[in-house]
């Protein structure tokens, strides 16, 4: 049951991403172009998502469960440390430079394969340094 709930809330949003035209890179540049011809499309899509998403935060924070009846276990990173703020300025750069946040990635897979596969391959190799090197500061502390 759990696999087909992922499923589903894969799919929309997925859909959701390329109905709004998040899949498209020029639009995210466009955004973060607030120098030239500045596209805020992006700004409506994270407002949208925000206002849908705090209502079920609020909810699931209440019940302590998914639909589903998995138990819930909530971060405390407050306030941020080093590794979340590097993180976050890694992932904007990454975000800022591709156009391509790794969602809509996934989404591209479909609309522009080879592109899409190269940067998924940059995200994983990405992904498993900032895992190699979080294990090595770790060792150290």
């Amino acid at each position: 049951m759990t696999i087909l709930i992922a499923f589903a809330c894969g799919l929309l949003f997925g859909g959701g991403l390329w109905l709004s035209g998040m899949a498209d890179p020029a639009n995210v540049l466009g955004f973060l172009d607030i120098s030239g011809h500045w596209n805020p499309i992006l700004a409506g899509v994270l407002g949208g998502a925000v206002a849908m998403t705090l209502p079920g935060f609020w909810l699931l924070r209440r019940r302590g469960h998914t639909v589903a009846g998995q138990v819930l276990h909530w971060p405390r990173r407050w306030p941020p440390d080093g590794r979340l703020v590097a993180g976050s300025v890694l992932f904007g750069a990454g975000w800022g430079l591709s156009g391509v946040c790794p969602g809509p990635a996934l989404v591209l897979l479909g609309l522009d394969g080879v592109k899409a596969v190269v940067l998924i391959t940059c995200i994983a190799l990405g992904w498993l340094g900032g895992r190699w090197v979080s294990q090595k500061i770790t060792r150290t502390t």
